[in-house]
């Protein structure tokens, strides 16, 4: 069974996506950014950004049914090599348990404000038959 998972931010709606889909037991959450959507703004910094990107994410793995421990597949976009070292506490943080197998590129994001961009895939945790 599909179900998809919307964050409420516009671009969504506008460009046709979602935040992440539920398919069988799998998680796909989109690239995800520092966006704070409680605010709607993103900070400079890019450890609050990383930071506040994993909240995002944890969000929509929670909505899912799964948390960030369930995550197997985890791929960082990174436009400023400098950035990326400065996130590596944040990261091994947020997963420590899950461990995920990774991928890390160098690009230019939508705009210059947003320094790193986060997605993962994740499992469902299984459920215990009683």
């Amino acid at each position: 069974m599909r179900r998809l998972i919307s964050s409420g931010s516009r671009f969504e709606e506008e460009i046709g996506y979602s935040r992440a889909v539920v398919d069988g037991d799998h998680v796909w959450v989109s690239g995800t950014t520092g966006y704070d959507y409680a605010t709607m703004s993103i900070q400079d910094d890019v450890v609050a950004q990383c930071e506040q990107a994993f909240d995002n994410i944890a969000a929509a793995l929670a909505e899912a049914g799964a948390s960030l421990d369930d995550v197997v597949r985890v791929f960082f976009i990174v436009p400023e090599r400098a950035d990326w070292e400065p996130c590596w506490p944040v990261i091994r943080a947020r997963f420590h348990k899950a461990r995920p197998a990774a991928t890390l590129i160098h690009a230019g994001l939508l705009t210059p404000a947003i320094r790193i961009e986060i997605e993962v895939t994740a499992r469902l945790p299984q459920k215990d038959p009683a």
